[in-house]
C-alpha cells in the first residue's frame, strides 16, 4: 500500500485530507509541525508528500530543500500563498507540484494519483473489487456505481455520496457530516444548500419514482440514510 506523509498544521484540515485518501487506498502519516514533518520526511517511509508552506518551527520551503538533498520522493507544496513567485520558489527548488487553497479534494486526490503514477507507485486495489448493496453494485476499480446492472451516469460528487453511504447503510448523516467528508476543504466556503440539490440530483438517476424514494431516504430534522 502507497503511503502518503501530509505535513499540514492545521489539524482538521489535515484529517479531512487523510479521510479523503484511506478512502481511496492510501495509507496515511500526518504530521502538525515543521520539526515532526522533516523528520518524517527524512524517514523514506512516504511514496508521496504533501507539504504545506506556513508551518510551525520550520517552513515547507526548508522542508523541501532538505528533503531534495537525499531524495526525489513526489512533493505536492500546499500553500494558501498566492504569490506567483513562491510557486515558482517551490517548483525550482524540487516540487512536482502546486496546489493552493482553498482548493477541491477531487483536485488534490486527482493530482496525487498523477504523481504516484508518474513515480510508478500507486495505491493497491483488491483483486475483486465489486461490492453489492441491495440493487447497487460498485466496482472501486472502475469507479462505477451500477443499479439492477445498469450502469449510472454519475457525476464524481454524486459517486463520492453514495460511496459515503455504502460504507454505513442504514445510517442517518447530517448535511454538515456530508458537507464536511464528501466536499472535504470546501466545506469551510460551502453552503449546506449544496447538499440537498446534490442528494436531489442523485435520487433523480437512482430511484424509479425520485418523488417517492426507496433507497436514498431523509430523516426529517437528521439529514438522509441509505434504505437497502
Amino acid at each position: 500500500m502507497s503511503c502518503v506523509l501530509v505535513i499540514e498544521d492545521e489539524q482538521a484540515i489535515a484529517n479531512i485530507i487523510s479521510f479523503n485518501l484511506k478512502r481511496e487506498g492510501y495509507d496515511v502519516v500526518c504530521a502538525y509541525d515543521g520539526v515532526e514533518g522533516l523528520k518524517e520526511a527524512l524517514s523514506d517511509k512516504a511514496d508521496l508528500i504533501l507539504l504545506d508552506v506556513m508551518l510551525p518551527g520550520i517552513d515547507g520551503f526548508e522542508i523541501l530543500k532538505r528533503v531534495r538533498e537525499k531524495s526525489s520522493v513526489p512533493i505536492i507544496m500546499v500553500t494558501a500563498r498566492e504569490e506567483e513567485r513562491d510557486k515558482i520558489m517551490g517548483l525550482d527548488n524540487g516540487a512536482d507540484d502546486y496546489v493552493t487553497k482553498p482548493f477541491s479534494v477531487r483536485e488534490l486526490m486527482s493530482r496525487i494519483k498523477a504523481n504516484m503514477r508518474r513515480s510508478g507507485k500507486g495505491a493497491e486495489k483488491p483483486a475483486d473489487s465489486r461490492e453489492k448493496y441491495g440493487p447497487f453494485e460498485l466496482d472501486r476499480a472502475l469507479q462505477q456505481i451500477s443499479k439492477d446492472g445498469e450502469p449510472l451516469e454519475l457525476t464524481q460528487r454524486e459517486y463520492d455520496l453514495l460511496c459515503y453511504f455504502f460504507a454505513s447503510p442504514s445510517k442517518v448523516v447530517s448535511r454538515e457530516e456530508l458537507m464536511e467528508k464528501v466536499w472535504g476543504y470546501e466545506y469551510v466556503y460551502g453552503d449546506l444548500r449544496a447538499v440537498d440539490v446534490a442528494m436531489r440530483r442523485l435520487r433523480e438517476k437512482t430511484e424509479s419514482d425520485p418523488a417517492n424514494p426507496q433507497y436514498i431516504m431523509t430523516r426529517r430534522g437528521g439529514g438522509y440514510y441509505l434504505q437497502i
